[in-house]
């Protein structure tokens, strides 16, 4: 994984668990997070293929989570503290739509993995995937809400299009 892609990747994450939380204790709360950590970090990869695409990202900055924000209804009161919050100025929409549509469709998922073992050595494999393709009942009760199709509706539709161009015949460069 490129270093510069760690904090996008740690924002986005914690984004779509704070938006979808997990239902249970703290093995659960773990469960969901390893979950949208592992669609994240595909969909990161996916977005910003390149060292340069990554350094481009972070000159410009990702964008923040204001419209995700409005979409899910999270964007009530200010913070008291302003440090609390500027995690979400990392938080990237086109990587969380991508890791919500991940999420919710499996066969998208594979397709997502499967493309980045095709652009060239990476150091994820399917198998540290796992819980991404194939989610036991256990991963699956901890993020209900995370991998339920119609929550996260919203939040995939945004960018689908982009997804599907990029697993897509010929794939297009997105970034």
């Amino acid at each position: 994984m490129q270093a510069d892609l760690s904090p996008v990747i740690a924002a986005t994450t914690q984004w779509l668990t704070c938006a979808y939380p997990a239902s249970g204790g703290a093995l659960a709360s773990a469960l969901c997070e390893v979950q949208a950590r592992q669609a994240v970090t595909v969909a990161a990869r996916l977005r910003y293929p390149t060292p340069m695409d990554a350094a481009l990202m972070t000159m410009s900055g990702p964008g923040g989570s204001d419209r995700l924000d409005w979409i899910t209804g999270a964007d009530g009161a200010p913070a008291a503290d302003p440090d609390d919050h500027a995690w979400r100025t990392w938080v990237d929409e086109v990587v969380a739509s991508w890791a919500a549509c991940l999420l919710t469709d499996p066969e998208l998922a594979a397709l997502a993995v499967a493309a980045l073992a095709e652009d060239g050595p990476v150091t994820g494999t399917p198998v540290e995937f796992r819980r991404l393709l194939v989610p036991d009942e256990r991963d699956r009760r901890a993020a209900a809400l995370l991998r339920h199709p119609d929550l996260l509706a919203s939040v995939a539709e945004l960018h689908l299009d982009q997804l599907v161009d990029r697993l897509g015949p010929g794939r297009a460069l997105v970034a």
